[in-house]
């Protein structure tokens, strides 16, 4: 009867080698890769695959303004004849009535002013009475002057106040009554957005440089982008609403 091997005769299964003392040998730790290591890349996904979209900028990012002409921004700058249409109208809302309010003021003031002292009551030689007269003509019409004088201050602040009333209307939509009414409205040129009150009232000061010889306001008739002097000035345009 054979044993098999010596050293196993009772068949037991083999173990495995032992270090000393009947301890078990370690296992070696894989390999890690060292601080530095080139990371192994992410699969690619096969050509034709769809593809991941990129997610869109956060809250409150800053993005960047769309060239003119694109989506979000007008396509067609105004015609002369719009803008000059608009400025009329506004005039018509602004400028007519306390023009036609002052000249009815003024015309009537003139007409009282003329009027001669009366000393039809007066006997002759009554130098009193004579003087009384005079002096009630001239209070008459001194009256008629401050009262024109109050006119003409109310007028004006009339005038004032509906001048800044479009300004601000402007300033907040791009659109007067005249611009809104002809379709059109003026817009920052690097971004098609609202002027605001400050640069909308800057405008306005600017149009002093197309005064001359009105040079600037025919100057839409040629130029590329419809400015006038103030418009390039500031960096505005004019565009169909």
């Amino acid at each position: 009867m054979s044993f098999g091997d010596p050293n196993n005769p009772y068949g037991q299964p083999p173990q495995a080698p032992q270090g000393p003392y009947g301890q078990q040998p370690p296992v070696p730790p894989q390999a890690q890769p060292g601080y530095g290591y080139p990371q192994q890349a992410p699969p690619q996904q096969p050509y034709g695959y769809p593809q991941q979209q990129a997610q869109p900028a956060g809250y409150g990012y800053p993005q960047q303004p769309a060239p003119y002409g694109q989506p979000g921004m007008p396509s067609a700058y105004a015609s002369w004849g719009a803008r000059v249409g608009a400025f009329l109208i506004d005039y018509l809302i602004v400028g007519l009535l306390p023009t036609i309010i002052l000249m009815v003021a003024w015309f009537s003031a003139a007409a009282a002013a003329t009027t001669t002292p009366d000393t039809s009551h007066c006997a002759a030689g009554d130098y009193s009475c004579i003087s009384d007269a005079y002096d009630s003509a001239n209070n008459t019409n001194a009256g008629i002057g401050v009262g024109l004088l109050i006119v003409v201050i109310l007028v004006s602040l009339l005038g004032i106040g509906l001048g800044f009333w479009m300004v601000a209307k402007e300033g907040k939509t791009g659109q007067t009554p005249g611009k809104k009414a002809l379709g059109i409205r003026v817009v920052r040129e690097m971004n098609g957005q609202p002027l605001g009150f400050g640069l909308a009232f800057g405008r306005k000061l600017c149009h002093i440089l197309d005064e001359p010889c009105l040079i600037g306001f025919l100057w839409p008739l040629w130029d590329e982008k419809s400015q006038t002097f103030a418009d390039k000035v500031v960096g505005t345009v004019v565009v169909k609403a």
